[in-house]
């Protein structure tokens, strides 16, 4: 296929806002990280993390499908640039807060400065969510089809250097620096994000505005959108579900870390583990992921759901650093999976709400496993599986340790993670998206983005670029 002129300037241009978008996932990563770090050393409570997991989750989803709208009805670089601007004031009034209210007041879960404080940094890496459906559909504006599944793949490789730079980093920043300092150093990185990216210029016609549409949520336009490629519905009912089960992870995984390793410690382990985010980016980004996206989808995850069943099973150190390190290099696999389908059945017009209503439906299900897992497993799991019954009942196939009920949580979801993808191989569902995704044509050939600028305006457009 023909890419066009132009290719080489668009795909330097993907490159630069790949990176910027790269920095700016270090910052929200970097303070997220860190406040959940903060909050279990400071209370002890798988509740409290639970509850900010769950809350992170709980806000992406109700956000999602209007960010979609947004990224859709907006130029994606003025997109991007609203959100670090939001992202940038969200923080600065963290740091007010925490310099108004003492530590012991801001880590009362039942106060309202705890509330306060941890919702307004939630808001900030929230909203930094609005750049990465921007970023997914300028894989489809600015790189050829055929080469989609590897952009995904660079997409991947940089979220994974991110999440290993900023697991380093947070750990240590809280144990050695205290959160105020973390506090500054966020605001620093989401300040220089910006203003970087004020200096990228994205080719792009502005978008067709509809008139009947004025809301800032087009729900009625997201669901049409998705309904039109047949059997993508069902893709993403299978990728709620697996979130499902994502959620008992977010709840569970650091307070797990965090009884085996100290904190700057776990950090270093998050960090290095996370090595696997990179590695297995970068696979996909040099083999690509196949004929079939969806087959390889549905394999990984029965992997996945093993790994996470057995990583925690005695109470080795290297067991879970293997683990976590082996499940992070299916990751990007799974997401670039997922990307690749719906920029190749979904015209690009529409993406940016499929993306937001995929993400809303599938970080809707990790919130309420989080809101429910933790504290089921603080007051019943963990109290039955510490007690003499418990040990007698289940000592054989977890060990011992004082993190036996957290073990007993992770291999019941992973067995039941394995058999969903497998009998969602039997679906009439994974035969139809199969079979559209092999049969589809591009949705937006890259060529007619190197029409003159004149015979864009022609059309509608302004050729302009941000």
């Amino acid at each position: 296929m023909s890419v066009g002129t132009g290719y080489p300037d668009r795909m330097r241009t993907f490159f630069q806002v790949l990176v910027n978008t790269g920095i700016a996932n270090v910052t929200t990563s970097y303070l997220w990280f860190a406040l959940t770090f903060w909050v279990y050393l400071e209370t002890r409570s798988v509740l409290a993390t639970g509850i900010i997991g769950g809350a992170y989750m709980l806000l992406v989803a109700l956000f999602s499908m209007v960010f979609g709208t947004i990224v859709d009805r907006h130029r994606k670089h003025r997109v991007m640039v609203f959100a670090g601007i939001v992202t940038l004031i969200a923080f600065g009034l963290a740091g007010g807060l925490y310099l108004l209210y003492p530590e012991s007041q801001l880590v009362d879960i039942g106060g309202p400065a705890f509330w306060f404080f941890t919702v307004i940094i939630l808001i900030g890496a929230v909203v930094e969510n609005m750049r990465n459906i921007a970023l997914s559909t300028t894989v489809t504006l600015l790189v050829p089809e055929e080469r989609h599944a590897n952009a995904n793949g660079m997409v991947g490789t940089v979220q994974g250097l991110a999440f290993t730079v900023t697991s380093v980093f947070s750990g240590l920043s809280v144990g050695l620096l205290g959160m105020g300092w973390t506090l500054v150093i966020a605001l620093v990185l989401t300040a220089a994000a910006l203003v970087h990216l004020l200096f990228l210029r994205v080719p792009e016609d502005e978008p067709v505005r509809d008139p009947n549409r004025t809301g800032l949520l087009d729900l009625r336009g997201s669901i049409t959108a998705v309904r039109a490629a047949t059997g993508l519905f069902a893709l993403i009912i299978f990728s709620t579900f697996n979130n499902f089960i994502g959620g008992v992870y977010m709840a569970l995984m650091d307070p797990y870390g965090l009884e085996l390793f100290p904190v700057e410690l776990w950090g270093v382990v998050l960090g290095v583990t996370s090595t696997g985010f990179i590695i297995g980016g970068l696979v996909i980004a040099k083999f690509g992921l196949g004929r079939n996206p969806i087959r390889t989808l549905l394999l990984l995850v029965m992997v996945m759901g093993l790994i996470g069943a057995v990583f925690t099973l005695r109470e080795w150190w290297w067991l879970y650093a293997g683990g976590i390190w082996l499940y992070m290099v299916l990751v990007p696999a799974i997401e670039a999976s997922e990307q690749t389908i719906i920029q190749k059945v979904v015209p690009f017009e529409t993406q940016g709400r499929v993306f937001g209503f995929a993400a809303a439906f599938e970080s809707a299900a990790a919130p309420i496993t989080a809101f429910l897992i933790a504290p089921l497993a603080e007051f019943v799991i963990i109290p039955y599986v510490e007690s003499s019954d418990g040990s007698a009942a289940l000592g054989w196939l977890l060990g011992e340790g004082e993190a036996r009920g957290i073990a007993l949580v992770f291999l019941v979801a992973g067995l039941i993670m394995v058999l969903a993808a497998a009998a969602a191989f039997l679906t009439k569902s994974y035969r139809t998206i199969s079979a559209q995704y092999l049969g589809q044509s591009k949705s937006v050939p890259v060529e007619d983005l190197a029409v003159p600028s004149t015979s864009r305006a022609a059309a509608g457009g302004d050729g302009g670029v941000d």
